[in-house]
């Protein structure tokens, strides 16, 4: 079996406009380079560009921040920006889909930039092998993670009326093929700032984390271990670290 290459990279602590930032760079490095080897290949021309697309996945934790998708809703943010401001709380609007959502210290923020014709060009596909990551990351934790029809995302118990509680939000944008934003699994996750949201614009339902299913405070490292792990099986990627490049 083939397998595609990926570089990794653990970013830290980083300020959610810093990694957005970067994440647009390497996907307009990415633009660049199909760009030109298609316009070479309309000529009938040898491109000077000799390498492929590179794919990427980054991991990183942020301060606290909100961020609205495209098709987000300004309603479901229940803090005024003075009360953001003074609590100290970043907000964005982005180019992602999917509505509110946020993002803070305990949470592991992962970031595909995937070239999906070196994959297949599937978006829902794509979805769903991102939840299959953290639903195989949970149940590494005894946790059973759940799909619920029409909410991308991973769930406990989304098929229980007053039980569903979201554990994972999942929100990407793709050009040319090449993907960018993803994951957000709650670790660690203080959840008490999910109260000044309508989380993804869904109402009456429950915000979760593996601490607070476990009832206990998780070793990051070790769930970015289990997740690295999975993304490789899933995707059938090997995944590099980025410092070699």
């Amino acid at each position: 079996m083939s397998y595609q290459e990926v570089w990794f990279k653990d970013m830290g602590a980083m300020r959610y406009k810093d990694a957005w930032d970067y994440q647009e760079q390497l996907l307009q490095e990415n633009v660049a380079i199909k760009t030109a080897l298609r316009e070479a290949q309309d000529k009938g021309e040898t491109s000077n560009v000799n390498h492929q697309t590179s794919n990427h996945l980054l991991f990183v934790e942020h301060p606290h921040v909100y961020t609205l998708g495209k098709s987000g809703h300004m309603e479901n943010v229940l803090l005024s920006e003075e009360n953001l401001a003074k609590r100290g709380i970043d907000f964005f609007r982005i180019n992602r889909g999917g509505d509110i959502t946020y993002h803070g210290p305990g949470q592991i923020v992962g970031y595909p930039i995937f070239d999906l014709e070196r994959f297949y060009t599937d978006i829902g596909r794509y979805l769903r092998n991102i939840e299959e990551v953290v639903i195989r990351t949970l149940a590494n934790y005894g946790l059973k993670g759940e799909r619920s029809p029409g909410e991308t995302g991973v769930w406990l118990d989304p098929s229980v009326r007053g039980r569903e509680r979201k554990i994972c939000a999942i929100g990407v944008r793709t050009s040319r093929w090449i993907t960018m934003h993803g994951f957000a699994l709650n670790v660690n996750t203080n959840l008490e700032y999910f109260n000044f949201i309508i989380p993804c614009g869904i109402q009456n339902k429950q915000v979760t984390s593996l601490q607070k299913e476990l009832g206990r405070k998780l070793d990051m490292e070790e769930v970015k271990q289990q997740l690295r792990k999975n993304f490789e099986e899933v995707f059938e990627i090997r995944l590099r670290n980025a410092d070699e490049i």
